[in-house]
């Protein structure tokens, strides 16, 4: 079912995103109120992070400020609900803009796929959603600022893939952001049950160069044998900020896989914690940044196994220009009892310039017995001979140095394992080579 939304009146002033969170409807489940209403006092309580603070280490902690921020207006206009759709075929593709519903192209006949607003979700499916909303705590240094977002979610998309549902082609959802100082507060939820197959790409993007502050949150569930892939591409304008928050669950003999392809915002800080918690489960962790000059890329990740026989793998690459920073600092945690678990983290930072500033914090905690846990980060220019057999072969030096980082960036993409998927990322990786003159 496809469904276009008209352009609604001219926008109300919005109010100051610290002074209270956004008006929700009626009638949503006294659960979701209730935790509305308990996560905007988590708000008040909680202290905005300090530079003393570890897990906010190297990070510019002046740019978490929400000073000056409101609540994101309703446009006047709305975005063409259908410039990004770039992919060929989708199962669902859904829009919003300012976190506003833009179009909805619904499946039709897709028994066991659901996919519908976060808003409608809860109140056609509220079980279902109270069983995995915001489960997980945030024990990256974010916490207040997840705490902000459940004060105000509405806006975002439910995905439930039910028992056996494998559809062909995958969900894609849009974000549009416009306006100056707004908060935006997207939501997206996904839930594979046993042996289901579900893929989601969602596109976060300015259609402005004015600021906005984005608190994204997304939540993949994947039950016994169930695999779920969620790909995030942010291409937010370069004065924007973001906090994006993505938890992941992987039960028994499940397969989780997340990636974000990280090319726009003034400094974005991205947490990502997997729990690992069944046997057989594997999770991927998968990030793509690009940025140059004036951006920050602050990236935290947990890798949990709380199981035996699991395994994860987390693969992060950075290709700084100019004067560009980035900061990874990774944790893998072996519970008690997960004996036989394999983990990797790998960090590979590409430095284009002699001023960019890459810094690497991996670490490992294992109190189980019979693991194979490896952590590692590499911080380099462009090797010159690699540079110089190129150029010895008639390849002029700016094209063979963009050819190295494309093929220092695309194994990343290669890992995500989705063809179509593939060739859009490449896509938007060419527009910020672009962009940054490479």
């Amino acid at each position: 079912m496809s469904t276009l939304i008209e352009s609604p009146p001219a926008p109300a002033t919005p109010g100051s995103v610290l002074d209270q969170p956004a008006p929700a409807p009626e009638g949503l489940p006294e659960w979701f109120t209730a935790r509305r209403t308990a996560a905007w006092q988590r708000f008040q309580d909680l202290p905005l992070p300090e530079r003393t603070n570890e897990k906010w280490r190297f990070s510019r902690i002046k740019e978490a400020s929400l000073e000056g921020f409101t609540h994101a207006a309703e446009p006047a206009s709305l975005a063409d609900p259908h410039a990004e759709h770039v992919l060929d075929k989708a199962v669902a593709r859904l829009a919003f803009h300012n976190g506003h519903l833009v179009s909805a192209d619904l499946p039709e006949n897709q028994s066991g796929l659901t996919v519908m607003p976060l808003e409608q979700a809860l109140r056609e499916c509220p079980d279902l959603i109270e069983a995995h909303f915001m489960k997980s705590e945030t024990p990256l240094g974010s916490e207040k600022f997840a705490a902000l977002h459940e004060a105000n979610a509405l806006s975002g998309v439910f995905i439930h893939a039910a028992k056996g549902t494998a559809p062909e082609d995958p969900v894609e959802i849009v974000h549009y952001f416009s306006g100056c100082q707004g908060a935006h507060f997207p939501h997206t939820l996904v839930v594979g049950e046993d042996n289901a197959e579900v893929t989601v790409i969602e596109h976060f993007v300015s259609l402005d160069e004015e600021s906005a502050f984005v608190i994204g949150v997304s939540d993949l569930a994947a039950d016994g044998a169930a695999r779920v892939r969620h790909a995030m591409l942010q291409r937010l304008s370069t004065s924007s900020k973001a906090i994006l928050i993505n938890t992941t669950s992987a039960g028994r003999d499940a397969d989780a896989k997340s990636l974000l392809l990280n090319l726009g915002g003034a400094w974005v800080r991205t947490e990502s914690v997997s729990h690992v918690t069944g046997t057989g489960a594997n999770v991927n962790l998968l990030s793509a940044s690009i940025p140059g000059t004036g951006q920050e890329f602050d990236q935290r990740t947990y890798q949990i196994h709380k199981a035996q026989h699991t395994t994860s793998d987390l693969l992060y690459k950075n290709a700084l220009f100019d004067k560009a920073r980035t900061i990874f600092s990774g944790l893998i945690i072996v519970d008690d009892g997960a004996h036989h678990t394999d983990a990797y983290q790998t960090c590979r930072n590409l430095l284009m310039s002699d001023h960019g500033e890459a810094h690497s914090l991996p670490g490992l905690e294992i109190k189980a017995d019979q693991v194979k846990c490896s952590h590692g980060s590499t911080t380099a220019q462009i090797d010159p001979d690699t540079l110089l057999y190129l150029k010895a072969r008639g390849i002029h030096d700016k094209t063979a140095r963009k050819l190295i980082t494309y093929g220092f960036i695309e194994e990343v993409v290669e890992r995500f394992g989705h063809e179509a998927a593939g060739r859009l990322l490449d896509r938007f990786i060419e527009e910020k080579f672009k962009a940054l003159g490479a």
